[in-house]
């Protein structure tokens, strides 16, 4: 973690609170090297919370509406190979 981002967050956890405000401060005195890696850990951070975000509506079966809309379609004729 980027040391700028490590003191604001101890001093927060010290406190029993950080928020989006104080994170924001913090990424906003990051050089430009650090903040390439924030920007990169954060590009995997958030793609993994959004696949696991689809695999638990996925096993919740709140994508089964749209796979039957989609597989009926495709039946239907109104789909094309990719």
């Amino acid at each position: 973690m980027p040391q700028v981002l490590f003191r604001i967050a101890y001093k927060c956890y010290i406190a029993g609170m950080i928020t989006a405000e104080d994170i924001e401060k913090a990424i906003e005195q990051l050089d430009a090297r650090e903040l390439a890696r924030f920007r990169a850990w954060f590009e995997a951070f958030d793609a993994q919370q959004f696949d696991a975000a689809i695999e638990r509506d996925a096993q919740a079966g709140k994508l089964d509406a749209l796979a039957d809309e989609a597989l009926a379609a495709h039946r239907a004729g109104r789909s094309r190979e990719l």
